[in-house]
């Protein structure tokens, strides 16, 4: 039970009065905004009437159901709230510059997904700069990121915001007054929220933190990569310029890449798929057994912070006609759902190859380093003084500033290496950076708008006249539909031509090396501007036209590398690499994902049939294969296995007969029963760290041939390169069974061998212990719930990601992977069939009762068939429907 959740009728009409608002002022429209601010009108949400119903079903998911967009919204930020308040509200004071404000200058704040860490006070300049400062739009008026956004929104979904941020601020004011509170399975009380029930940053929230919000998810893959980079960049102090300082300095580009690789930084944490990935298929009626599509998606995000994913199902009927019925999940703060299905189509996503942003190089004034040439006269930055307030040790505030700059293209940045300037700004050169996604406004209506489509060929065609997708790939069916792919997302138009036209060496080459296909263009010609597609909604990406999509009737699928291989039977070529590789080599784990669809086909599986249906996805997708064992346990046993003693990479001694034996007797997934996972995890990922070694498994290429880098350094860094990895390389006429063979006259595999064992050894579990004693959720550390899964570099379909990453005495807490995890199909009378699974459950909250339900249904692989019409909610609603009314 909810002890605080559920009110009377007289009791909500008596709270909608006074509570609307969010605020004790709520009657007359206006409340206290963030930092003490009033805030008045529609932005406080305080001057429409909600009328909202909120049913609760089986692990706490909200049904929410209104007669207009507004009430809608009013219900999803009332729910929403209730299970995740204090996560969302620190979100947003970050993006709106306070985190120094109420935390003090020195604590950090990652953003999960691309891993990016910096300090408060420069993540607080960081975001001051990305909304401070007004830009030109296309049609010439002056406006904010998140104005431009909030303009664009189509209206209907306007009034769902201002409906949500009246919901949110309801919801904060009567926790402020103490009215929510859980019961606990001992009998206590506690209060709801708790971490943030009683903070000075519990706040009522605004319209523009709404939009904020969508703007700083829309660069998730693009700008906020580099906030530490952007956030302290700065021209070059002293004047004037001497020769001597200006001297090009010896180092080589190769040496730089060095440095780049000896240290993470936002280039090589973008190659991180286990970070930033998901899986998805959709298999059409040749390939199933009745023939219905069945449309399958599981995101791989953060199991902590706010790009979380919240399952929810919202409807409007208004006076008898159903204007939207869609259910599955949106990220925090997001009131639509963004992964899902209606009626008419479901859909899923995974992050797409494509990048989202372009580096310009800038020649500068020598004499003036915040001034650059641009088509043969000067132009000046546009200075950005910021101020921040920092909390000091006895309370107080005080006042930081710091200048910040951009160029037309974007903000100023400068990427550095083990403290040495990569991408540097200096008084001849410097580097910015122009941003697609900040430029894209369009994000929420891409999202809303599917949720409103009547049938798959619409769905399409709002993709492709939207255009508002960030950085996701598609796939998408409906009942009795083909199924669909595409990566038809926001990509700045840069051609091949264009890079080869435009691209400024060394530096274009030297990033190609940690991120190929990412240009590093000549910023002081127009004519390297991007170009603008006749049928791109917005100046200077692609159209449809020019982006990837594929239909087919058997399957389509994607695990996150490009669009090439969608179905092996029809490769995707000719498109500009900034989108994507082409015939080049795939991931174990995007191996692994052609080869369930293609075993299930052939009917090699070992399962019954050899077509697909819901049930049968369900066991495949959750059956925790670890496709570098298929490829190399073999190898391993019948070779290194047969030396009884290896030297680890510290030159001990370690006995290999007790490993071996564990190896042998495993069954080669990892699974809650699995024993030996965490010794071929061990392994894997350390023979992989090798020199020469990508994540995946790949063997590098030797270094391009580069020209010298005018960089500051000592001395030059050796690069080597180990033997091959695996005995038979890539190739493209068999591109998902190549590369394989382990090399074991490689020594540095031996070597991760040795010390895989000594690392087992150290941690005080048994070579075969099984994974669900090792493997917990860690951020439900205190419950001990067992979680199955793999590495995705070990080629893992069934992935998470470790903190931390190697195992130790504590053994594996597991923070990321495997999020919402969906099968929709159809029945012979079109209604939606959906099973679907939360991994990390939908609270936040460790009060809540809903804080780690799901994460125990998740352990035990007990889908949930999402109740969706009105019978199905009724018959599995966990508590009486809360009625809400509210100004």
């Amino acid at each position: 039970m909810r002890s605080g959740w559920i009110f009377s009728t007289v009791a909500v009409v008596a709270l909608g009065g006074c509570l609307g608002g969010g605020s004790d002022n709520s009657a007359t429209g206006s409340a206290v905004g963030p930092s003490g601010s009033v805030v008045t009108g529609s932005e406080a949400g305080g001057n429409s009437l909600y009328k909202v119903s909120i049913t609760r079903t089986q692990y706490g998911v909200p049904h929410i159901k209104a007669a207009d967009f507004g009430s809608l919204g009013y219900g999803q930020g009332y729910a929403f709230a209730q299970d995740n308040l204090c996560v969302f509200l620190n979100d947003l004071i970050t993006i709106r510059g306070e985190r120094s404000r109420y935390f003090g200058s020195t604590g950090t704040y990652t953003i999960e997904p691309n891993g990016s860490t910096a300090d408060n006070l420069t993540s607080d300049f960081f975001w001051k700069s990305l909304f401070a400062y007004p830009e030109k739009g296309p049609d010439g008026v002056m406006r904010n990121a998140w104005e431009r956004t909030r303009d664009k929104t189509i209206p209907d979904y306007q009034q769902v915001v201002k409906g949500y941020v009246a919901g949110v601020n309801r919801y904060i004011a009567e926790l402020k007054a103490g009215q929510h509170t859980y019961k606990q399975p001992d009998g206590s009380t506690v209060l709801a929220n708790s971490a943030c029930a009683n903070s000075d940053w519990l706040q009522p929230i605004t319209e523009a933190d709404m939009y904020r919000r969508f703007v700083r998810l829309a660069v998730l893959a693009s700008s906020s990569v580099f906030v530490n980079e952007i956030g302290n960049a700065q021209p070059p102090a002293g004047l004037p310029v001497t020769a001597s300082r200006l001297k090009p300095s010896s180092v080589k580009p190769a040496q730089m890449v060095a440095l780049l690789k000896a240290k993470p930084n936002p280039l090589t944490e973008m190659q991180e798929k286990d970070r930033f990935g998901s899986n998805m298929y959709a298999f059409g009626k040749d390939a199933t057994t009745d023939g219905q599509s069945i449309v399958y998606g599981n995101p791989h995000f953060p199991w902590r912070g706010t790009e979380r994913l919240y399952l929810s199902h919202a409807t409007l009927i208004n006076q008898g006609q159903k204007k939207l019925d869609i259910m599955g999940v949106g990220l925090y703060g997001v009131p639509a759902v963004l992964i899902g299905f209606n009626e008419n189509v479901a859909w899923s996503h995974t992050v797409s190859t494509a990048y989202r942003f372009t580096f310009y190089q800038l020649q500068l004034n020598p004499l003036n380093p915040t001034q650059y040439m641009y088509d043969g006269k000067m132009r000046d930055m546009t200075a950005m003084p910021l101020e921040v307030q920092v909390k000091q040790a006895d309370g107080s505030l005080t006042t930081v500033k710091r200048t910040l700059y951009r160029s037309h293209f974007g903000p100023m940045l400068v990427l550095k290496a083990s403290g040495v300037p990569v991408l540097g700004w200096n008084n001849a050169t410097a580097f910015t950076l122009r941003d697609a996604n900040l430029e894209n406004d369009r994000l929420i209506n891409q999202f809303a708008q599917w949720n409103m489509a009547k049938s798959l060929d619409e769905f399409i065609q709002l993709q492709k006249t939207v255009l508002g997708v960030p950085w996701v790939n598609t796939v998408a069916s409906g009942p009795g539909q083909p199924v669909y792919y595409g990566d038809v997302t926001v990509v700045p138009n840069v051609t091949d031509q264009k890079v080869a036209q435009c691209k400024s060496e060394p530096f274009n080459t030297v990033v190609g090396q940690l991120s190929p296909g990412l240009p590093v263009l000549d910023g002081s010609k127009s004519s390297c501007e991007w170009d603008t597609d006749a049928d791109a909604p917005a100046p200077g990406i692609f159209g449809a036209s020019h982006l990837p999509t594929l239909m087919r009737t058997d399957f389509v699928h994607n695990c996150n590398d490009s669009y090439w291989l969608t179905n092996p039977a029809q490769p995707l070529t000719g498109y500009s690499r900034i989108i994507g590789d082409e015939n080049t080599q795939r991931s174990l784990r995007t191996r692994l994902c052609i080869l369930q669809a293609q075993r299930r086909l052939a009917g090699t599986d070992g399962l019954p049939g050899s077509k697909m249906d819901q049930k049968t996805l369900e066991k495949i997708v959750l059956g925790s294969e670890l496709y570098s064992a298929t490829l190399a346990k073999t190898t391993v046993l019948n070779t290194i296995c047969q030396s009884p003693m290896l030297l680890t990479s510290g030159l001990k001694p370690v006995q290999t007969a007790q490993a071996c034996a564990a190896l042998a007797a495993w069954d080669g997934r990892a699974n809650l029963d699995s024993k030996g996972a965490h010794l071929w995890q061990e392994f894997w990922l350390r023979a992989i760290q090798n020199p020469g070694i990508s994540a995946g498994g790949q063997s590098v290429r030797s270094p391009v041939a580069l020209p010298p880098l005018n960089l500051p350094v000592a001395s030059p860094l050796p690069v080597s390169l180990p033997t091959n990895f695996w005995v038979n390389g890539f190739a493209s006429n068999d591109p998902v069974n190549t590369p394989n063979g382990l090399n074991v006259a490689n020594p540095l595999t031996l070597t991760a061998f040795a010390d895989a064992i000594d690392a087992v050894q150290a941690s005080g579990f048994a070579m075969d212990e099984p994974l669900g004693n090792i493997q917990h959720s860690g951020v439900q550390k205190d419950l001990n719930i067992p979680i199955f899964g793999g590495s995705g570099a070990a080629g893992a379909f069934t992935v998470v990601k470790n903190e931390p990453t190697f195992l130790d005495k504590t053994g594996y807490h597991v923070v990321y992977g495997n999020s919402y995890i969906q099968a929709v199909t159809w029945g012979a009378d079109g209604e939606p069939k959906a099973d679907a699974l939360l991994t990390y459950s939908e609270s936040t909250d460790p009060g809540n009762p809903h804080f780690a339900d799901y994460t125990r249904a998740y352990s035990a692989k007990n889908w949930l068939t999402l109740p969706f019409t009105p019978a199905q909610i009724e018959a599995s609603k966990i508590e009486p429907t809360l009625e809400l009314t509210g100004n």
